[in-house]
């Protein structure tokens, strides 16, 4: 019986000796799962508890924990307003990361954690004040009477999909119907996530309205000038055929996820990523090139100040989008790839905007041809995306009968926005709906199309375009 009991004891000490030397390790070098997902939950949290109101633990749950990898179940979250700041702790003790608010310029991963070069890397700007105009949309906020046909499509949760938090659908330059799901509404600002590259590349379009930039421009970082990354052209970066190395995979730890979460300058990884093949001829979907592109723009728009006012002066002040929050990485780098939240109203707006070329209020605000190259496919994706940092066909449009000049802006979890120019109509959907449900936006967008009445010729279409534009 001693025996017995002193192999327990020893089994028992060895458990503690074991548990102790994990909580080492895991407290002086956690692995970078563990600071990847603390990474995200402080960024996920911090935005949308600043930028949208919405309570911290709602997020924590719904947004980070529920989608997520199981992991995230054991992330705890911790809210300073008064210094803007979210920590999250895996377990409430491991693998510390942090997030800061910097007023009009959003949220930012702090992932060094160091709060004083975050802080002074941008301005703090108040935030913009979104607007009460009683106007009708897009003037103002007032949608009028909805359309029976589409708002029942909308109200049809099979064909809205999973988790949907805001659809609106514009016809002919109007708002004719709209859904949002409980606790959430037309002045909440969402996330976009990759629908933010196309945004991305509209701004820098204003930068070529003006002459600063061109498709062809190569030479485009100083580090790259002895090496074969010098011939990288601007539409090679717009067109993701770059021919850098980028993994975006994100099932583990990879290229996107260390640049979103592990790093303060986002531009590092993919300005350091080698080449795996010639310019123009492989394309790699890459969020990398999406913040080199933002870098590029920046470094042209002259100084840094106005760099840090250029995407609210350039566009959305223009378009009316006054929720607009385009976020910075904590060295100043627009994350260009990734993090631009706005009211489903704000995006409507932006997608109107490419419907009608580009022009707004009777100003042409990007180049002619720019939103041609949105819709123009490139040889190396095999059709699906385009010259402008868009999608043709996600499943295929043409094939599942939709109009063939539909084009796309897409996001991770369920961000969509349809452009159809054929039938005047723009479509988006926002929501918290993975993959992994296999929802399909085309769905919804074939069922809207069915609901609308018909536009008549395709002159009596393009008149009607003109005539609603603002």
């Amino acid at each position: 019986m001693r025996f017995v009991l002193r192999v327990l004891k020893a089994l028992a000490l060895l458990l503690v000796l074991f548990v102790v030397a994990g909580a080492a390790w895991l407290f002086v070098s956690p692995p970078e799962l563990l600071r990847v997902g603390d990474g995200y939950a402080a960024k996920i949290v911090c935005s949308n508890v600043f930028i949208a109101g919405r309570i911290a633990e709602d997020v924590l749950k719904d947004d980070v924990q529920a989608p997520g990898n199981p992991l995230l179940r054991l992330v705890r979250v911790s809210v300073d307003r008064d210094n803007g700041r979210v920590t999250a702790r895996f377990m409430g003790l491991f693998a510390s990361s942090y997030a800061l608010y910097r007023g009009g310029l959003g949220c930012t991963s702090v992932p060094d954690g160091d709060f004083e070069a975050a802080a002074n890397a941008v301005p703090f700007d108040a935030p913009a004040k979104m607007e009460t105009n009683p106007a009708l949309w897009p003037q103002g906020e007032d949608v009028g009477d909805p359309d029976t046909k589409v708002a029942a499509v909308l109200a049809d949760a099979g064909l809205a999909g999973p988790a949907m938090r805001a659809v609106v659908v514009v016809r002919d330059g109007r708002i004719v119907a709209e859904a949002y799901a409980p606790g959430f509404s037309a002045k909440t600002p969402l996330i976009g996530w990759s629908m933010t590259k196309t945004v991305n590349a509209a701004i820098l379009g204003r930068l070529m309205l003006d002459g600063k930039i061109s498709f062809d421009d190569d030479h485009l970082l100083a580090q790259w000038k002895d090496d074969a990354r010098a011939k990288i052209k601007v539409s090679d970066l717009l067109g993701m055929e770059s021919g850098l190395a980028f993994n975006e995979n994100y099932g583990d730890v990879a290229d996107v996820t260390r640049m979103l979460y592990l790093d303060p300058d986002m531009v590092s990884l993919p300005a350091n990523a080698p080449m795996e093949a010639a310019p123009g001829k492989r394309f790699r979907y890459s969020s990398g090139t999406a913040v080199l592109l933002s870098r590029i723009w920046m470094d042209r728009v002259g100084n840094a100040q106005a760099a840090f006012s250029y995407p609210r002066d350039a566009l959305f002040a223009p378009l009316g989008m006054t929720s607009a929050v385009f976020e910075l990485d904590a060295r100043g780098t627009f994350a260009g790839s990734s993090y631009l939240y706005a009211t489903a109203h704000d995006w409507a707006r932006f997608g109107q905007f490419l419907l009608q070329d580009g022009v707004w209020n009777g100003q042409r605000l990007l180049p002619e041809g720019f939103v041609g190259a949105m819709r123009t496919p490139t040889a190396a994706s095999n059709g699906r995306y385009t010259q402008g940092q868009a999608w043709l066909a996600p499943g295929s449009s043409a094939t599942f009968g939709l109009p063939e000049d539909t084009f796309w802006l897409t996001g991770h979890d369920g961000q969509s926005m349809a452009i159809v120019p054929s039938a005047n109509l723009v479509v988006v959907r926002l929501g918290l709906t993975p993959s992994w449900f296999g929802y399909q936006p085309r769905t919804m967008l074939k069922a809207i199309l069915a609901a609308l009445p018909q536009s008549g010729a395709p002159e009596q279409q393009a008149g009607s375009q003109r005539q609603a534009q603002p």
